[in-house]
């Protein structure tokens, strides 16, 4: 196919919004609830039981009757007989009628006939022979004939009501959820053990460059080692997808397509190429990606990151087209332009409704400088306590200090970097002090 002509950049959001108008999440499937961290629900999740599922208790005591004890004091403590052990995990074997107790551990069911629970430590226990045991001790050892209550309690007091959580049948969860620990939690406590999510999205990475090198390869007297390929693949699947290591290729059109038709075959969802975008006599991406389908933007007005190009490819069933994203060959940019535009379109397929990371307000604590009519992404470093946390000024705002070098060649300011700092088209430069956005790096 033959590309259009893109005379002038794109602003960010028009370059994103071309990105995500045609982004659809991929399919559904179950699985295990017990391995979906991290997974995003394609359907409401619903509780198969109450929780808790029985009155249970909520302290290791002993369950009575509470108008029974409704004159204990310190003083006069009122002796009740104790008629059995309630374990947690085992239904209750005893009814308790007024004038007796049971003892009970903590999660264990209500027994009949009991409407409230004394904690331990408001007790005596007494042998088969009246002798007291210690005071407030726990609640282990020989159950005791009798024990003595020193405090009242009211009717319902220790006791977890059935269905006090949550009831069965309500809805948990909804579609869009990314799957935290907690909420893993949650659903395996409501009794449901598969859930219906999206796949994860399958993302293939390849590197282009003849200068750039395998692991471990020998440099040689022109070669440098591949950052880009093992970079965008650390930030694929650290925004839920699967990725896909298509190697290196060579500035050589037919390498790259090769390399681009093999992540077709094996299901890629999007294709990222880095290198290669620019207007440089070796730039060969953007010939590739008209090759296998077309390119639908070329080149934002982002710095760093200006020669960025995207499209989509056909697949062989007539499925979803395939994203396929072409990226700056300088690993910086090429960082930056995934962050930007590739990060979201993979959240949409993963079926993510938060796309775009949390803006946060920040000062510079040096000024600034970029190009004209570009909007920069600064890679920052934020002011932090001893304990690590972002220290803040009384307007809430975080102070950051430039990471490094800002060359989009630099790769130490975007490893030491926490956040980037967002610096408008309009503002070609800013003084110490000055307010900008900026985006944490080191959140999901």
């Amino acid at each position: 196919m033959t590309a259009p002509v893109f005379s002038e950049l794109l602003s960010v959001e028009a370059a994103r919004d071309a990105v995500l108008g045609g982004v659809v999440p991929v399919e559904a499937e179950r699985i295990a609830t017990a391995g979906a961290l991290g997974r995003v629900l394609a359907a409401p999740v619903t509780a198969r039981v109450s929780l808790p599922p029985w009155p249970n208790s909520a302290m290791d005591g002993y369950a009575l009757v509470a108008s029974d004890i409704a004159a204990a004091r310190e003083a006069a403590p009122v002796e009740l007989a104790v008629i059995g052990d309630v374990r947690a995990g085992v239904a209750p074997d005893v009814t308790i009628r007024p004038g007796t107790a049971a003892r009970i551990a903590t999660g264990a069911r209500i027994p009949d006939g009991a409407d409230a629970v004394v904690p331990v430590e408001l007790t005596t226990p007494l042998d088969a022979a009246g002798r007291p045991g210690a005071r407030g001790r726990d609640s282990t050892g020989p159950l005791p004939a009798v024990c003595l209550v020193h405090e009242p309690v009211p009717v319902g007091g220790s006791i977890r009501p059935e269905g006090s959580d949550l009831r069965a049948g309500a809805t948990l969860l909804g579609p869009g959820t990314a799957l935290t620990a907690a909420a893993v939690a949650l659903i395996a406590g409501a009794g449901v053990s598969r859930v219906g999510v999206h796949r994860r999205p399958r993302v293939g990475v390849l590197a282009t460059g003849d200068e750039v090198r395998r692991p471990d390869e020998p440099l040689g007297p022109a070669g440098i080692p591949d950052a880009n390929g093992p970079g965008l693949r650390a930030q694929v699947t650290a925004a839920g997808a699967e990725a896909i290591d298509l190697g290196i290729a060579a500035d050589d059109l037919a390498d790259v397509l090769k390399r681009l038709r093999g992540g077709i075959e094996v299901g890629a969802d999007v294709l990222i190429v880095s290198g290669g975008v620019s207007v440089g006599p070796y730039d060969v991406v953007k010939a590739a990606m008209e090759a296998i389908g077309r390119v639908d933007l070329w080149r934002v007005a982002v710095q760093p990151g200006k020669p960025f190009a995207f499209g989509v490819a056909e697949r062989p069933d007539g499925e979803a087209p395939i994203l396929v994203f072409g990226l700056p060959g300088n690993p910086v940019s090429s960082a930056v332009t995934f962050e930007l535009f590739v990060r979201p379109a993979i959240r949409r397929l993963a079926g993510r409704a938060d796309l775009l990371r949390a803006p946060d307000r920040a000062i510079l604590a040096e000024p600034v400088t970029k190009g004209r009519g570009r909007r920069a992404f600064l890679r920052v470093v934020a002011d932090r306590d001893g304990d690590g946390a972002p220290i803040r000024d009384e307007r809430g705002r975080v102070r950051v200090h430039l990471a490094g070098g800002q060359g989009s060649h630099v790769l130490s300011a975007l490893g030491a970097a926490d956040a980037l700092a967002i610096i408008l088209e309009a503002d070609d430069s800013l003084p110490a002090g000055a307010e900008v956005a900026i985006w944490w790096l080191d959140t999901a």
